[in-house]
């Protein structure tokens, strides 16, 4: 079954984020010990002194932050339908900060889901968490668009809630968030929308704009109004902005010059229209 066709048999689902109390990072006492015995050892003592008389924050667990990492990374989160046949595969990083992540998985199987997998990979200072999911009891990978939209929001609100320093770095941090973007979400990020061939039976939408809570569902709502077919898709949050890309059709086939260039008009007027007008600055 396809996204745009899960589209029209799903229920509704209401998402809402409730607005939590932001964790508190506790910061630990200088454990050093400084040897007096010596001009010598004192000397090696004040050495030792200074490198470890930096600020330790607990993060959710995980190994404490030092100063060589108090620069807030920018959070991804990934939904892939693609690169596994079996099984919806979301991605997540965020700097070297994230730990077991445990309690994603927790909420991931309270959406009716089953982590069939998980993977760690470590490239230079970033720690990447995969996570092969499929739907309870049939599964299956999830093609419901309400439920990708909901796997998420799901990643965002607890990255906000064990990560609150993130909420600089996230769409949804100017609301449910300690500390906003600096960057006016809507405003400062511009929108590119493309669509090529991509074989003869399917072509590749590619969509990069401000992140937003619905954006995927309304992006499948208004392709499904003009009968375009979505096979498959990957969800890319970047922080602020949402890097989406979706396979798809009319017909079986791929899209006509005509019918891109329809598509990708819908798309941009539908944007347009959540942008705030110059007057409310």
């Amino acid at each position: 079954m396809s996204i745009s066709k899960a589209l029209t048999t799903s229920s509704s689902i209401s998402v809402a984020f409730l607005h939590r109390r932001p964790s508190i990072f506790r910061c630990s006492g200088d454990y050093s010990a400084v040897s007096q015995c010596s001009a010598a050892s004192s000397l090696h003592s004040s050495v030792l002194l200074r490198s470890t008389k930096i600020a330790c924050v607990s993060v959710d667990g995980n190994q404490p932050l030092t100063s060589a990492s108090l620069e807030v990374p920018v959070p991804v989160v990934i939904i892939d339908q693609d690169s596994d046949a079996e099984a919806t595969v979301v991605q997540v990083s965020f700097g070297d900060r994230l730990g077991s992540l445990i309690d994603t998985m927790k909420a991931l199987k309270d959406l009716g889901l089953d982590v069939v997998k998980g993977t760690v990979n470590t490239e230079g200072p970033v720690k990447e968490t995969k996570f092969f999911i499929t739907r309870l009891p049939s599964g299956r990978k999830v093609e419901d668009p309400d439920l990708l939209e909901m796997i998420r929001l799901t990643i965002i609100n607890n990255l906000l809630k064990y990560h609150p320093e993130s909420s600089e770095r996230l769409a949804m941090g100017e609301v449910f968030g300690v500390k906003a973007p600096e960057k006016k979400v809507c405003v400062a990020i511009p929108t590119h929308i493309h669509v090529k061939d991509d074989g003869p039976k399917r072509s590749l939408l590619c969509i990069e704009t401000a992140d937003r809570s619905g954006l995927l569902l309304e992006i499948i709502k208004i392709m499904a109004d003009i009968n375009i077919d979505v096979e498959s898709a990957e969800i890319h949050t970047e922080g602020l902005v949402a890097k989406d890309k979706f396979h798809v059709s009319y017909g079986g086939q791929a899209l006509k010059s005509s019918l891109s260039k329809v598509l990708v008009n819908c798309l941009r007027d539908y944007l347009r229209s959540l942008e705030p007008d110059e007057d409310s600055y």
